[in-house]
């Protein structure tokens, strides 16, 4: 937990500013308004920094969204610019490129077209294109904002250049409770910040698909260790299976012998 909540929020909001100021000045913010925690907070976190007319919420639901309405009802609140953009017909598109392609289905030996993971994550991966299509047509242009937190990040719940990807990441270096420290500090509604994180897309919360909550995350990344044998097993078999997510891409470098 946070020692002092407000000074870390202080500390988050003058990072954000000062990223803005040495890499594109005038630039928007752009990011995913799912109507959870993470973008809650970190779109206000940005809001704070640059002012709300410099930030934009981008509303990406796929087919009908259950709880749209809390994605408008944050954007209201922070009176921020914002803009839907469904990406049904996209998903829709790209798993026909799958489901009808005879070869692809021998290849990967599934009759279905993908599989049930790669659908999982197909939109996120999407949604993230959308960010960049509109950061990059905006008339001053705009910075992505990754709304990763370190929980998260830490055992790889997060899909790798979906919701994993972005220019900026605010919340990366907290835990969840961390995050919802700095919510409270925000004065966000108190049911966007305790709303029960999903990924919107399994139909289970993330305690649920994860198989340990993130109270037991935090005690391990803390101290390394957990109550529940069972749950610390899976935690680090989660982290070491996931690590290719948050380390750079490795690289082959050439050594001094190659070179003529």
């Amino acid at each position: 937990m946070l020692k002092e909540p407000s000074k870390t929020k202080e500390k988050i909001v003058e990072w954000i500013k000062e990223y803005f100021e040495s890499s594109i000045p005038d630039a928007y913010a752009v990011i995913g308004i799912s109507g959870g925690k993470d973008s809650s907070i970190a779109a206000a976190l940005c809001a704070e920094a640059l002012g709300s007319d410099r930030v934009v919420g981008v509303i990406m639901p796929d087919g009908e969204q259950n709880d749209i309405d809390d994605s408008y009802r944050l954007t209201e609140y922070l009176r921020i610019k914002h803009v839907e953009i469904n990406i049904k017909k996209i998903t829709a598109a790209y798993l026909d490129l799958f489901e009808s392609n005879d070869d692809f289905k021998k290849l990967s030996n599934n009759r279905e077209g993908i599989s049930r993971d790669a659908k999982i994550n197909m939109p996120p991966r999407i949604r993230m294109s959308v960010l960049y299509g509109v950061a990059q047509s905006l008339d001053k242009g705009g910075l992505v904002v990754n709304t990763c937190n370190y929980s998260e990040d830490f055992v790889g719940y997060s899909t790798k250049y979906g919701d994993s990807a972005g220019d900026f990441s605010p919340l990366s270096s907290l835990t969840v409770s961390e995050v919802l420290q700095i919510g409270k500090e925000l004065n966000l509604p108190d049911d966007l910040i305790y709303k029960t994180p999903s990924d919107g897309l399994s139909g289970s919360s993330d305690e649920e698909k994860l198989g340990f909550t993130y109270e037991e995350l935090e005690k391990y990344i803390y101290s390394g260790d957990c109550d529940n044998a069972v749950s610390k097993e899976r935690i680090e078999r989660l982290h070491i299976r996931n690590l290719h997510k948050i380390l750079p891409m490795p690289a082959y470098n050439k050594s001094e012998d190659e070179i003529l």
